[in-house]
């Protein structure tokens, strides 16, 4: 068990874990894994840390997949560099207990997963982001820590939103590098690495 951070000591706990920032609270329930867009957009704005919700110091670390690199930004708000190793230990996706992405978005009165019922929520609508359809019940992703300068915190503007951030930029100079997580290999891709291996085995 990864100790709390001392600068989560003051956020409230679900299940005995921190309950992130920027975290969807939903029926007086914490929704890890979903963000809150209102205090995401605040947060990239403002430089807050997803985790404690406190000013960014001279180092952050944004999390880091193969499809941001393409994309050129990180889509989550930063992290502290005390606030990243409880992140990592403790979410699923980072640590590697989770193989897959969810195959449905967290839209629910939890913890019990049903759709909610109430018209005036201001929870996410009912249909999945791109982002969630694309990788809806895929194999989990790579996943790094990018340590950066926050004199060179940037942030990427859609042009169909100028108001609403798409993430961090990461056309910045990184300066130390961590991988969180390896992917998660298909079966069919197992299934060519085990080939390889029994090749270099010499067992064809």
């Amino acid at each position: 068990m990864h100790p709390t951070p001392q600068r989560c000591a003051r956020r409230p706990l679900a299940g005995g874990l921190v309950v992130p920032w920027v975290s969807l609270i939903h029926g007086g329930h914490a929704a890890f894994g979903s963000l809150d867009a209102e205090r995401a957009r605040t947060a990239f704005l403002h430089r807050l840390c997803q985790i404690c919700g406190q000013h960014l110091d001279e180092r952050c670390f944004l999390i880091v997949r193969p499809a941001d690199v393409t994309q050129g930004c990180s889509p989550e708000p930063a992290l502290h560099p005390e606030c990243l190793p409880y992140a990592a230990a403790h979410c699923p996706m980072l640590n590697g207990t989770a193989t897959h992405y969810r195959q449905r978005p967290i839209l629910a009165s939890h913890p019990a997963g049903r759709p909610c019922t109430d018209p005036s929520c201001p929870c996410p609508s009912l249909s999945p982001d791109e982002g969630h359809a694309a990788r809806s019940g895929s194999p989990a992703d790579r996943y790094e820590a990018w340590m950066i300068h926050t004199r060179n915190y940037r942030l990427v503007f859609p042009p169909e939103q100028p108001d609403v951030p798409a993430g961090i930029s990461l056309d910045v100079p990184v300066l130390r590098r961590r991988v969180l997580r390896t992917a998660q290999l298909t079966a069919e891709q197992e299934r060519l690495m085990g080939l390889v291996r029994s090749l270099l085995d010499g067992n064809p």
